[in-house]
């Protein structure tokens, strides 16, 4: 019994913080010792390291980020005096089409576990239109940052809940009142499987979760941040009519009963934390925006008339505040975006970047350059990666017990007609290798699944060239038809 309050005061440590903490079990003084934290370990060089396994080339652009995530785990090492004077030097990247630059700022999301939303500038219209505005940015990275933040909490309290879900399932199978000596024996069946198929009564919400009656209320549109706020406390009143939610009885074996109880007892405990507050913490200091296609709401200089696309310059004017920073009011409460770090990104074919307004061209300080991609970055781009083409292609014909195996000569080939099509055609950079590659592997994934257990099939020069030599006659002749 001594023991106890120092079990309950070491959990109490742990879920205070939203980094998790370790106790030191060995000294008998209980020293908590808090966990290093994972981005500290993500050096400049260590994050371009990790982006080579999936990006092939574009080193500035890699830098550019790499650089952008040390600087947010440096200015939290910092204090409130000069923290928050800093903020985060946006990114605009340049470069045309299927290049890596979308892929870059994803993996970079990855990398640091942060709440991450790419967006499309030409899905946004001017305020006054109807459409999105573009304050519905922060509010979609705030569901973003709810989800993270819960499923952090969740595996946080997971262990807790697997315990509560264990002495649930014994109430039911020995009662309460049961001796310790037959208490431990059912636990014993029950942690070696025994007992998986015995059947329980267990109460569950009524409805189940996610059930239709939980969106009984649908008012109206729900960016409106008002009318989604006002919409979840209608579900939540008439769910529960300002008491508990109303539970049935189901029965079922212990095995499907075990994650029933998991996601109640889950819920249960997730009530006293605070995941909005976290949330919100999360997104403000560590959310990453990443605005694709911002070329397409520029309008070249040439031309002195004035667009009325509702898509383009007024676009940009209401991005202003937004990067510069401002509060977003969210059904999850306000959203400061002063520190919220934005990444934007454009071919600029048509335009350059100076058409950009003058104001949005300050508050996206740092320029990246990527190059094309070449012959030979096409190759590398087949090879390299940890996921390149090729693999994906040799694992999917696996599951058919087909063997299958790619010539370098073969992967050269392709590499070499892909650059032909991007200089004779379009160049969509690395997307033509998609186009390619499943020219090539039609008929061979058609016949798969026909072939015998074990058969080997080769992709050579000679294959590639006879899956591609219509194509490029198709495409001498593509640029002329209306």
């Amino acid at each position: 019994t001594s023991l106890r309050p120092s079990v309950v005061v070491r959990r109490r440590v742990r879920w205070q913080s939203s980094s998790v903490l370790e106790i030191d079990d060995e000294n008998d003084d209980d020293v908590v010792v808090p966990q290093e934290d994972p981005e500290m370990n993500l050096r400049p060089q260590e994050v371009v390291k990790e982006l080579d396994r999936h990006i092939v080339g574009q080193k500035d652009a890699k830098r550019a980020v790499a650089i952008a995530m040390r600087n947010r785990w440096r200015r939290r090492q910092l204090t409130p005096e000069i923290r928050k004077e800093i903020t985060p030097r946006n990114v605009l990247m340049i470069g045309p089409t299927g290049c890596g630059k979308t892929e870059v700022a994803r993996r970079m999301a990855m990398l640091g576990d942060a709440p991450f939303l790419k967006v499309e500038a030409t899905k946004f219209t001017e305020v006054g239109y109807h459409g999105r505005d573009v304050d519905q940015i922060i509010r979609d990275l705030m569901d973003v940052s709810m989800q993270l933040t819960r499923k952090k909490q969740t595996e946080v309290l997971r262990e807790e809940a697997k315990g509560l879900v264990e002495e649930r399932i014994l109430d039911l199978l020995s009662g309460p009142r049961e001796g310790s000596r037959g208490r431990d024996s059912f636990r014993d069946l029950l942690r070696e499987g025994q007992l998986d198929d015995q059947e329980i009564e267990v109460d569950v919400p009524e409805g189940g979760p996610g059930g239709d009656r939980n969106n009984v209320f649908s008012i109206g549109d729900n960016n409106n941040p008002n009318i989604a706020a006002m919409s979840d406390f209608l579900n939540k009143m008439s769910n529960t009519g300002g008491k508990k939610q109303p539970m049935e009885r189901k029965k079922m074996p212990i095995s499907e009963a075990r994650e029933v109880i998991l996601g109640i007892e889950l819920d249960r405990l997730l009530e006293n934390v605070d995941l909005k507050k976290e949330a919100i913490t999360a997104a403000e200091e560590s959310g990453i925006v990443f605005i694709d296609e911002i070329d397409k709401i520029c309008s070249s200089r040439d031309f002195m008339s004035r667009s009325a696309d509702a898509s383009a310059e007024g676009v940009q004017r209401d991005l202003l505040p937004l990067i510069e920073g401002t509060t977003i009011n969210t059904k999850y409460g306000n959203v400061d975006t002063d520190y919220i770090l934005f990444v934007a990104s454009g071919a600029f074919h048509a335009v350059k970047p100076s058409d950009m307004l003058p104001e949005l061209q300050g508050r996206l300080p740092i320029r990246v350059e990527l190059n094309g991609l070449t012959e030979d970055d096409l190759y590398k781009i087949l090879t390299e990666p940890v996921a390149n083409l090729v693999r994906q292609q040799v694992e999917l014909i696996g599951t058919e017990g087909v063997d299958l195996e790619f010539q370098d000569e073969a992967i050269r080939e392709i590499a070499r007609m892909a650059a032909l099509l991007n200089k004779t055609v379009e160049n969509i950079g690395a997307r033509r290798l998609h186009t390619v590659m499943e020219r090539i592997m039609e008929e061979i994934s058609f016949q798969a699944a026909e072939m015998d257990q074990g058969a080997k099939l080769t992709v050579d020069k000679k294959l590639v060239e006879e899956r591609l030599s219509d194509v490029l006659v198709k495409s001498d002749l593509s640029r002329y038809i209306l």
